[in-house]
């Protein structure tokens, strides 16, 4: 029996349970190898405590490190939201112009290579130590990738699906709407989970260079507190984990006939 058939006739209890279970055992096998490793090799709890140091320190203060996640998670979803609107639209541009698309694309990829922490001191001394050049940071991130994968999921819609649009006598728009833009959510949706992580790390980045506020300002001032720093770092680890499961499941509810439809 396929696989796919197999795990539509599990119950709907034992899914969700595995849906659930299986990502907490990896994250409880790589505690426990964390674990493992600063015991068996000695490492000195001043460069990475274990487990216990660390929920230790998340334990004792948690109203530091939540009011600065929020700080973090506010900037970072701000540029991703600005990244979203922006990228999406320009990506449906390059698709609607071949020209434009074989004369901006070269640009694109170059400034898609490009390092975008390189840009943080230069953000941090037009705009200060605000969230603003936090937030154009991880703008600058997130971008990319969202416009180059709404660019080619536009432009790789299945010949079939054009066809069958102009045996229907569609309009263009209306081409656009119920064929391309439907063939082109799996590209869209992947360029929203490669950037989704970019954008915390935009963020963070950001504010090692210059803030007052943020997870960033956190671990820069843990100093010799290294269970602070890392406490930081969990938690910044625990956003990324529930955005990316969040935005999976929002992608699911507003398309779920892509994980029928593709392999």
């Amino acid at each position: 029996m396929p696989p796919r058939a197999r795990s539509a006739r599990l119950p709907h209890w034992r899914a969700a349970l595995s849906t659930v279970g299986t990502p907490l055992v990896g994250i409880a096998g790589f505690i426990a190898a964390w674990w493992a490793a600063v015991v068996v090799l000695d490492v000195a709890p001043y460069i990475v405590p274990g487990p216990p140091a660390v929920a230790a320190a998340i334990r004792d203060q948690p109203g530091y490190l939540l009011q600065n996640a929020a700080v973090t998670l506010g900037e970072a979803m701000a540029g991703f939201a600005l990244a979203i609107a922006s990228a999406v639209l320009l990506g449906t541009i390059l698709a609607a112009s071949r020209r434009l698309e074989r004369a901006l694309y070269p640009m694109l990829l170059t400034l898609s290579s490009t390092p975008k922490p390189v840009f943080a001191p230069l953000l941090i001394t037009i705009g200060g130590f605000g969230a603003g050049p936090k937030v154009v940071l991880v703008w600058l991130m997130c971008f990319f990738p969202i416009a180059l994968a709404t660019s080619t999921g536009l432009t790789a819609t299945s010949a079939e699906f054009v066809e069958l649009a102009q045996s229907l006598n569609a309009s263009r728009w209306t081409t656009f709407l119920k064929f391309r833009v439907p063939a082109a959510l799996p590209h869209i949706f992947g360029g929203l989970r490669i950037a989704l992580p970019l954008a915390l790390i935009g963020a963070t980045v950001a504010e090692l260079f210059g803030a007052t506020q943020g997870l960033g300002v956190v671990i820069q001032n843990a100093g010799t507190n290294a269970a602070l720093a890392w406490a930081a770092i969990v938690v910044l680890a625990a956003m990324s984990i529930n955005l990316f499961y969040a935005l999976t499941a929002t992608l699911r509810a507003l398309a779920p006939w892509i994980r029928h439809t593709t392999a």
